[in-house]
């Protein structure tokens, strides 16, 4: 049985492989899917700071798949949280609403995106890794759809949910690369049919999560 560690070599190399653009899709992919689980807590235990980063990530999914005229709205919204105090130098003194996974993923990914960085990619991935423990460790069961190595859809030891997410990403990276040949030049921007067509194509089946459809 592959191990969550093989999995996650796997990613990384994969990771490693694909082009800019991929990359920046796959994060936002897994940016929103962190989103939609901080979403879906009851009101008293969601993050404020997360969800008013819900436009920057629209404008994410936007700019990803070819839409240039969304770059603004990445900027000003990383550039709004990088003036704030939740951007700081104080470690567990200061606050940390920023470090949460929704939030954390989101603005790695906007600076993937506006400087071409690979590193916050796989920070990104990692987080969700993390977020899947965190999930395990507080006995959540597994996704809807998603399959432990043992068959149990309910289990709920931390390697099978771990396995679970890294296989999750390995099978996005596997639909982005499909389609990598609109991508390449993603960030220079595509006409709208193109754009469009991976919209239909990407941002629903990477969005998933849970007991969507």
């Amino acid at each position: 049985m592959t191990t969550w560690q093989e999995l996650q070599a796997e990613v990384a190399d994969r990771l490693a492989a694909a082009s800019p653009d991929e990359r920046v899709v796959f994060a936002v992919g897994v940016a929103e899917r962190l989103m939609r689980a901080q979403e879906a807590l009851p009101a008293h235990e969601q993050a404020e700071y997360a969800l008013g980063l819900r436009p920057t990530l629209n404008a994410l999914w936007e700019a990803a798949l070819g839409n240039m005229s969304a770059f603004g709205e990445i900027k000003h919204g990383l550039g709004e949280h990088l003036l704030s105090e939740y951007c700081h130098n104080d470690g567990q003194a200061g606050p940390g609403d920023a470090d949460g996974p929704a939030a954390a993923a989101v603005l790695h990914t906007a600076v993937a995106y506006l400087f071409g960085a690979g590193d916050p990619i796989q920070v990104v991935s990692s987080r969700a890794v993390e977020a899947a423990h965190e999930r395990a460790n507080a006995g959540e069961r597994l996704p809807t759809g998603e399959r432990s190595p043992t068959g149990d859809s309910n289990a709920v030891d931390p390697d099978e949910m771990l396995i679970a997410e890294l296989h999750r990403q390995v099978r996005d990276l596997t639909l982005i690369g499909q389609h990598s040949g609109s991508l390449r030049h993603a960030r220079l921007g595509l006409d709208i049919d193109t754009s469009a067509r991976l919209h239909r194509a990407l941002r629903i089946p990477l969005s998933t999560v849970g007991t969507d459809v």
